[in-house]
């Protein structure tokens, strides 16, 4: 006589202690995932990481909540903790939500400037065009050449009798473009666009690469035109690029510097174009206050990180 054994847990059903990880085993797989010699590989870079960006910013959300300046080496000092107080010094300084003011007003200027104006580029570029590789070199070179001499060129062609204004004649601002307090900044964000195109060109590009052909054939087919066929195949399919242009461009123009340091000699006229960055660079190595200009960092980075997940979750939604 035989006897059947019958699962009690019905079919479908993994029995107790079947198929499950241990625990152990799945604190492991989440760490290094499914090959955890890729830890290996990828460490270098997560040292550097680590010596370059997370220890400094620890270092400075540390000073911001202290008394902290500088003093010769090897010599020790109280640096007394004062909580808040160097967040409120900031945050009731109006010279610090002026520079807040202005990066605001370049970045409202130049993201949008650099996101359209580098996928229309993309896509021209994509297109078989005579020259197309010198197109591609010639919009690439301003992003790889030096600052201070391209920041030259700028300099001659909008100051008082630069080339700009000699061809606007009577309709030249005055004062001119680089010492008026309502244009000198928007300038600087068209500069930054203008230099840096080439590098967002290159990543449209790259996601273009991966559009199928099959799609534009179809809208050719359907009688789309190329404004149709842009909105509604090119700008779908290059959104993860997008996102990634939109956050590349919001951290560099929150980390404005070099530029109206060069062409507004360190943030004129009156102000207009200083940068959080830059203010913390006076703040803390001219005025001596590393402190006050840490939490200027600090809040910076908060916003920064704020608006980023905003552009994430907004091209999520859509």
């Amino acid at each position: 006589m035989t006897s059947t054994t019958h699962d009690t847990h019905g079919p479908g059903r993994i029995a107790p202690g079947r198929g499950r990880t241990p625990s152990g085993r799945s604190w492991r797989l989440r760490l290094g995932g499914h090959q955890p010699i890729g830890m290996l590989f990828v460490s270098p870079y997560v040292l550097y990481l680590a010596a370059i960006f997370i220890y400094p910013l620890g270092f400075a959300v540390w000073m911001s909540f202290h008394d902290y300046f500088f003093a010769a080496p090897g010599v020790s000092v109280d640096r007394p903790f004062v909580g808040l107080e160097n967040y409120t010094t900031v945050l009731t300084d109006p010279d610090v939500w002026r520079s807040f003011l202005n990066i605001a007003v370049f970045l409202v200027i130049n993201v949008p400037l650099t996101v359209v104006g580098s996928l229309v580029l993309a896509s021209a570029l994509n297109k078989k065009l005579p020259f197309r590789s010198f197109f591609r070199t010639a919009y690439y070179i301003p992003y790889i050449t030096a600052s201070v001499a391209v920041v030259g060129v700028w300099i001659f062609l909008f100051n008082s009798n630069g080339l700009v204004n000699q061809a606007l004649g009577p309709l030249a601002p005055d004062p001119s473009w680089l010492v008026n307090s309502h244009l000198a900044m928007p300038v600087v964000a068209v500069f930054v666009a203008w230099k840096q195109l080439g590098f967002f060109v290159v990543l449209y590009l790259s996601a273009l690469q991966n559009v199928p052909n099959e799609l534009y054939e179809s809208a050719a087919l359907d009688g789309a035109g190329r404004f149709r066929t842009f909105r509604s195949i090119t700008v779908p399919a290059v959104r993860p690029a997008t996102l990634l242009v939109l956050v590349l461009a919001t951290i560099t123009g929150a980390n404005l510097f070099t530029e109206p340091y060069l062409l507004t000699s360190g943030g004129g006229p009156d102000g207009a174009t200083t940068s959080p960055v830059l203010l913390m660079y006076q703040r803390g190595l001219q005025q001596g206050h590393p402190d006050e200009a840490a939490a200027i960092g600090v809040i910076l980075v908060v916003l920064i990180t704020a608006i980023s997940l905003v552009y994430r979750r907004f091209l999520e939604r859509d």
